[in-house]
């Protein structure tokens, strides 16, 4: 099944993705249907029947909210894709690299994508998003795998500059307002590869493929991210975990390469659905009257 959480009049709404059209879940959103008793399973067994309903082309082009919009949690998973990491002379890690994001991050799958007036090399990083659905600690792989509700597409949008003032990334990643996140949340039994999918990554910049990838060529499976990270602490139902970005990224590139004014950033993976923004720019921080 696929589900989103859409922008109507009065607020968003979760739906249920049917074809063209959208059933209401009786939730504002993905998250509070995710953690209401028996989940996104029984909120269309409770609401589906008779809701409301609406078209696709009914709603305007900016209709999908993040797919959660205010999860608990964003968990980061850097260097992930093994090609790239062997592409890069390294080693693949013993354990995965993590860090945070903050919701005040997150962007809806067509929003557009405003360019911080502070940073300079705004870097695209195409990945695959795990969405939680029911709370785990210290998993095994069986209770891991079936905490996963289900994937979406995101965009890892992150300031270079920032990132590496220092050795840790957190600033350079969590910009506010700078992270695609959508479509659809996609449960695992509509994919090849179930909760481990393998499914085509791509990243396109102005139509030009600068990502390509296949989710199975991830270091640590989304089952294995789940089990490792509810041994820190607990995953509760909307939480999400970001799996990492494959090769490709222009800060990667000789010379570098970044997002600017009037970019179409695209981002893609099969079953899943497709983010495509539109880079803004904003005039310098400090450049105003004042008033």
């Amino acid at each position: 099944m696929k589900f989103a959480t859409i922008r109507v009049d009065g607020g968003t709404r979760a739906v249920l993705v049917d074809g063209d059209e959208l059933v209401d879940l009786g939730f504002g959103d993905l998250g509070q249907a995710l953690r209401a008793p028996g989940g996104l399973a029984g909120a269309v067994q409770t609401n589906s029947a008779d809701a409301k309903r609406w078209r696709t082309g009914e709603l305007g082009d900016t209709a999908y909210a993040p797919v959660v919009p205010n999860p608990g949690k964003i968990v980061c998973v850097g260097l992930n894709y093994a090609n790239h990491i062997r592409e890069m002379g390294r080693e693949l890690p013993e354990h995965p690299t993590l860090f945070g994001k903050y919701p005040e991050a997150l962007i809806g799958a067509d929003d557009p994508l405003v360019l911080p007036p502070e940073s300079t090399d705004v870097d695209w990083e195409a990945e695959l998003a795990v969405v939680i659905g029911s709370p785990v600690r210290r998993a095994g792989e069986n209770e891991a795998a079936e905490a996963i509700a289900g994937f979406a597409v995101l965009n890892d949008v992150t300031m270079r500059d920032w990132q590496y003032r220092t050795p840790q990334w957190l600033q350079g990643k969590t910009f506010e307002a700078t992270t695609p996140f959508g479509p659809w949340l996609v449960t695992p039994d509509e994919l090849d590869g179930g909760v481990r999918p393998r499914l085509e990554l791509t990243g396109l910049v102005d139509g030009e493929v600068v990502q390509k990838a296949d989710t199975s060529d991830l270091v640590f499976d989304p089952v294995a991210l789940v089990s490792y990270v509810s041994t820190i602490l607990t995953l509760n139902p909307g939480d999400v975990i970001a799996t990492g970005t494959p090769g490709g990224v222009g800060h990667a590139r000789k010379p570098a390469r970044y997002l600017t004014p009037g970019s179409l950033l695209t981002t893609r993976i099969t079953g899943l659905g497709e983010s495509t923004v539109r880079v803004l720019g904003l005039e310098p921080h400090g450049s105003g009257s004042g008033a």
